[in-house]
């Protein structure tokens, strides 16, 4: 048996993305969903989101809303499915029951389906059995109701007549020719005794009534394309091609889980990561485009194709991904100014910072750009500016805020207050000359001075810090840390 679906892709490509509500959309979900949402956008196609809920044990709404809040996010918004509509609903499969036993019925009338009343109870107990017999073996159905005629009002689950010989061979778009003998099917399930479809049957159906043309998922999935293909053989259909991507492993070489950082959308989110920086590092997982590292999403629609996509698996790298969203948070054609700006406030009153003065952050937000890897990391970068008072690292007050170094605070502030010109060249002209009087070097204030106005050791420039603050915070901080330093050489004195 071969399946001839390796026909070259054509305009109007019809692509799915179908995930399960059990649980969050992780990133290896994330992979594949975009994947096939740059196929259809780069064929000029169809994007459709699909609800595999027949795990009714552990889907849930809350999950559902996830999923397509966490899609809406990343910007891969779907042209059909929920909330979308379509010509080829509903999107839902617990929707589509009646479907599935119309097929079902199909395949057992021409003969390639059948009733199987063998329970659970016998099945373990022959798999118990083969177990006594051979530890290591592997149980199959031994075809046991293969050529009953059950009646339909018998309790039963449908299976499908597994072809017995010969080779199924099929195109893969990355993994090229791949042949599997039918001696290693079984005959599986389709339909369980309540009506629900297990996963080939059900996506089969899906894929033959949406029109899919192209199935892109992870290389995982590889086990089911074999019986798919029969499938859709024994229905009368053309396959869809495949497309098999290559496994996203922890450092470990283990599967990916949320331990290794395959975390939930949300998390990145919140997080401070872009999405378009996750999107760009996970198409860079498993395809290549040159020497290119960095793509903005329509970049990336461009250049990708399957030809480049790599067979091998790969292990997942936060670090790298936080160094591709630090390039996308400091390059303004991948992010613009105003995207930012609105970041910015969001990521500041989650740290209760809401009474934002747009001027003072549109100042300050260059002087921390090129440093924040994530909007939280600028959060707190850009936090000393829009409080009263400086948040202190306790450290760095007792070391900075001592005794010696009052005049020096007082000292500068008496220069903020006095400069005439409230500009960045004028600050600085102030300093340079008073640091020249007293046979001082910049070292020798800024550290106390940057402690008093931030509350940190480390900050923007002391004169750009001054600045974008403004005379009068700078003035009061400045005096205020004198005067903590000044209580701290009371203090030391009482203790001597």
């Amino acid at each position: 048996m071969s399946s001839t679906n390796n026909a070259s892709p054509g305009k109007g490509e019809r692509v799915r993305f179908a995930p399960s509500p059990t649980g969050y959309l992780h990133i290896g979900g994330v992979r594949t969903a975009l994947f096939n949402w740059l196929w259809a956008r780069k064929t000029g196609g169809t994007f459709i989101l699909r609800i595999e809920d027949t795990d009714q044990e552990r889907s849930t709404e809350e999950s559902r809303k996830v999923i397509l809040d966490s899609m809406k996010w990343l910007g891969l918004l779907w042209d059909e499915g929920p909330e979308v509509g379509g010509d080829h609903g509903p999107y839902t499969q617990m929707e589509r029951l009646a479907l599935y036993r119309e097929y079902a019925d199909k395949l057992i009338a021409a003969g390639k389906a059948y009733r199987c009343t063998c329970t659970k109870a016998q099945l373990d107990v022959q798999r118990e059995e083969l177990k006594a017999k051979d530890p290591k073996a592997t149980f199959r159905y031994p075809g046991t109701c293969r050529d009953a005629n059950h009646p339909a009002d018998s309790v039963h689950v449908v299976r499908f007549k597994t072809p017995t010989h010969g080779v199924l061979t099929y195109h893969d778009m990355v993994f090229g020719k791949v042949s599997t003998p039918n001696a290693a099917q079984y005959d599986f399930v389709l339909l369980r005794t309540d009506g629900i479809p297990l996963y080939n049957f059900g996506a089969v159906v899906d894929d033959i009534t949406m029109g899919i043309t192209l199935v892109a998922r992870g290389r995982d999935h590889m086990v089911n394309t074999p019986p798919q293909i029969m499938l859709y053989e024994a229905l009368g259909a053309k396959p869809p091609r495949f497309a098999h991507l290559p496994m996203m492993l922890a450092a470990s070489g283990e599967k990916l889980s949320k331990r290794h950082g395959a975390v939930s959308v949300e998390e990145y989110q919140k997080g401070g990561y872009t999405p378009t920086a996750l999107l760009n590092y996970l198409v860079r997982f498993g395809w290549s485009h040159g020497d290119q590292e960095v793509f903005s999403l329509d970049e990336m629609v461009e250049a990708f194709d399957w030809e480049h996509c790599n067979k091998a698996d790969g292990k997942f790298d936060p670090k790298k991904l936080l160094a591709i969203n630090q390039e996308h948070l400091k390059q303004e054609r991948l992010t613009p100014s105003a995207d930012y700006e609105t970041n910015a406030r969001w990521f500041l009153a989650a740290r209760g910072l809401t009474d934002i003065d747009t001027e003072r952050l549109q100042a300050a937000i260059p002087l921390v750009r090129p440093k924040a890897r994530t909007y939280v990391e600028l959060a707190d970068l850009l936090d000393f500016f829009f409080r009263d008072e400086p948040v202190f690292d306790d450290k760095a007050a007792a070391k900075f805020l001592v005794a010696e170094n009052v005049e020096r605070l007082r000292a500068a502030a008496d220069l903020v207050e006095t400069c005439e010109a409230w500009t960045l060249e004028a600050i600085t002209a102030a300093f340079n000359a008073w640091l020249a009087e007293q046979k001082l070097e910049i070292k020798d204030v800024a550290q106390p001075a940057r402690v008093a106005l931030t509350g940190r050791t480390a900050s923007p420039g002391i004169y750009e810090t001054i600045h974008v603050l403004g005379r009068e915070p700078s003035v009061k901080r400045l005096r205020s840390g004198a005067a903590r330093a000044g209580r701290d050489g009371a203090a030391r004195a009482e203790r001597a």
